[in-house]
């Protein structure tokens, strides 16, 4: 017994670290939606380049999860994570001095490439340290967590852009990012002492397959596919409005400053960070599936980002805040598809499942900030930035893709443990 009551406090200490680790990836994920205007002036970028600035780090994100699946189930998440903190912290302070789009645009990769393995990386990690009962919880959790990241980029981040501009504010970023690194690297540890460890671990572990016979595995499932397809339109969604276009729209079509600006947004990390903390527990008690509970929200996501196609600017501002934050609370349903991907597959490779799923989520944020941002850039800019109209059009993209996706994944299995 004392030694179980020690091990619970390991992994909270741990959840602790590793959730520091990835409240600065939500950070760089979503932190040029506030800073797009300054940047943009800095580096004399068009709608275009800024498209591809923003997409850039979530491509490179994406393709980094292919080799880094394998890396994880071998070399263990504490590494990895650690290694890569380093690329992270380097990417950061050159984005800070960048001067050119082609330095920002290394920075960016850097960043892609270090910020990859967190998530993933952390899950793997929990599925040694948690039971499959317990994931859907703590992965919800650390979604919640992280999303102070993503709060921080909001209406923080513009008071400190506008108190020592974005330069000084990024670099303060990578030196923080430095200090996690180390904390994560001296902390955390991939499994608990085998002695401690649920029974349902040891029986699921076996024998590791190889890196192909787990690809094999993985990509040979038809559900795989149908999940990508929603990871892909959900992050994609969540990513056009929160990580870059939701902060020029309001400022050029809605005519907000840049510091409301950066409180409206705050209030769809708000609701996804609400939503993420009790989406679990809808999902045992009111739909009692994964799956119902993931369609239910993307359904209502889908309704709520048909808004930006013309509605929403009839609203009063009292409103837009509403309507933010449930945007938040329906974007919270995707998590989702994380606890449907650990029960989809032997924990032995959870990691390359993980990541190989990650891979469409992050090929959702990169092709929709990117393909809205060329959509945009055809309707040629005023005096006071893009028309509403080419707004309206660039949003159809994530929104016709969230709609296909809905409809692809309802023929779907059901995968569920009443645990």
């Amino acid at each position: 017994m004392p030694e179980m009551i020690t091990i619970r406090r390991q992994r909270w200490t741990l959840f602790a670290v590793l959730a520091l680790m990835y409240i600065l990836v939500y950070f760089y994920r979503v932190s040029l939606a506030v800073v797009a205007g300054d940047i943009s002036r800095d580096l004399a970028l068009t709608p275009q380049q800024l498209g591809f600035l923003a997409g850039i780090l979530f491509y490179v994100y994406g393709f980094a999860q292919i080799p880094l699946g394998p890396m994880i189930d071998r070399l263990g998440g504490r590494v990895v994570i650690s290694l890569c903190g380093v690329l992270t912290a380097i990417g950061g302070i050159l984005f800070s001095q960048a001067g050119t789009l082609a330095t920002a645009t290394l920075a960016r990769i850097l960043i892609g490439i270090g910020t990859a393995s967190v998530l993933m990386a952390t899950f793997t990690i929990f599925s040694h340290w948690f039971t499959k009962q317990e994931f859907g919880r703590v992965s919800g959790f650390m979604v919640a967590v992280g999303n102070l990241g993503n709060l921080s980029a909001t209406a923080p981040l513009a008071l400190a852009v506008g108190a020592i501009g974005w330069r000084s504010s990024f670099l303060v970023i990578g030196i923080v990012q430095v200090l996690v690194t180390l904390l994560v690297y001296v902390m955390v540890r991939d499994r608990p002492p085998m002695a401690a460890q649920h029974d349902e671990h040891l029986h699921e572990q076996g024998e590791k397959p190889g890196m192909l016979a787990a690809w094999g595995l993985i990509l040979g499932s038809r559900d795989f596919w149908l999940l990508g397809a929603m990871a892909f339109a959900w992050y994609g969604n969540y990513l056009a409005l929160q990580g870059l276009w939701g902060g020029p729209y309001l400022m050029e079509v809605l005519h907000l400053s840049r510091e409301a600006t950066g409180r409206m947004l705050m209030f769809t990390s708000l609701g996804f960070i609400s939503g993420s903390m009790v989406t679990d527990t809808i999902a045992r008690r009111v739909f009692r599936s994964y799956k119902r509970t993931l369609l239910a929200g993307q359904a209502l996501l889908l309704c709520l980002m048909c808004m930006f196609l013309g509605p929403a600017e009839l609203l009063p501002h009292a409103f837009l805040y509403l309507l933010f934050f449930v945007i938040g609370l329906a974007v919270a349903s995707g998590v989702m598809v994380y606890p449907i991907i650990r029960l989809m597959f032997p924990v032995a490779i959870v990691g390359t499942a993980l990541t190989s799923l990650n891979f469409f989520v992050l090929m959702g944020a990169a092709s929709a900030q990117q393909v809205m941002g060329l959509i945009i850039g055809t309707y040629g800019r005023s005096a006071t930035g893009a028309s509403p109209q080419a707004f309206h059009t660039a949003f159809l993209f994530p929104v016709g893709c969230l709609a296909v996706a809905i409809l692809l994944y309802a023929c779907a299995r059901d995968y569920w443990d009443k645990g």
